[in-house]
């Protein structure tokens, strides 16, 4: 199972939300460079990076770090944050992004999703955040009405190839994943599917692992690291484990 340790990046820092909410975040001293860096060294491959700035602004602000990361570590990077067009992914995917994640452009408009498979084969990632069951959008700000599972069930054979599974009420609280659902998405998704949200432990990586689900690539860990309540030590050991 692959890990994924996560940046998200606010005016060049480090940040973590609760439950996706900007006036609830915790800054952290580390630039998401030295960060990055930090993961190498532990022996990481994959790297999970949300621009908040880009989610807030529908328009790329941090690619000149996203840039410098891929460059230096050549770490696998999936990003997302306020990707609206072709030519946004089109930059990330110049720099030598992994997988440019749609979330809030691809829920609004499926077409969007269908053409950006088609243009960029293998590099598009589907983010999916939800909140008892039904898909959020706009930085979580907004509702979409639309059931998670009906949403999917719709773009399924779309080429997208990866899924990035969120349960906002989970993230950021350290509480563990949404295991139950995200087990539910991950049998029918066409793609591989990754847990994200509300890692609190070693425990909850274990779990992931137990849940032999061969359609569940990896998992993704932020704000257990940052509050040392994981340590990057232990972490690294369940990459071999």
């Amino acid at each position: 199972m692959k890990i994924f340790p996560a940046i998200d990046i606010k005016d060049k820092k480090c940040v973590r939300l609760i439950k996706g909410d900007f006036g609830n975040k915790t800054e952290y001293e580390m630039s998401p460079v030295d960060q990055a860096a930090k993961y190498k060294d532990y022996g990481f491959k994959n790297l999970h990076i949300v621009d908040l700035d880009g989610a807030l602004t529908g328009e790329i602000v941090n690619l000149d770090i996203i840039q410098e990361i891929v460059a230096k570590f050549e770490l696998k990077i999936e990003i997302g944050g306020g990707i609206r067009n072709f030519d946004s992914i089109k930059k990330y995917t110049d720099v030598g992004v992994e997988k440019v994640i749609l979330g809030s452009a691809a829920i609004k408009d499926k077409n969007f999703l269908k053409e950006a498979c088609e243009k960029f084969p293998n590099k598009i990632a589907l983010g999916l955040d939800a909140k008892d069951g039904y898909l959020s959008v706009s930085g979580w700000k907004e509702n979409s009405n639309l059931l998670t599972l009906d949403y999917l069930n719709e773009v399924n054979d779309y080429g997208t190839s990866r899924l990035i599974y969120t349960d906002i009420n989970r993230d950021g609280m350290k509480q563990s994943p949404n295991f139950e659902e995200t087990s539910k998405i991950a049998n029918i998704s066409n793609c591989s599917v990754i847990i994200s949200g509300g890692v609190s432990s070693i425990d909850d990586i274990k779990k992931a692992k137990e849940l032999n689900n061969k359609n569940i690539e990896g998992i993704i860990v932020g704000k257990a690291i940052y509050d040392g309540d994981i340590k990057l030590e232990e972490l690294a050991k369940e990459l071999d484990a």
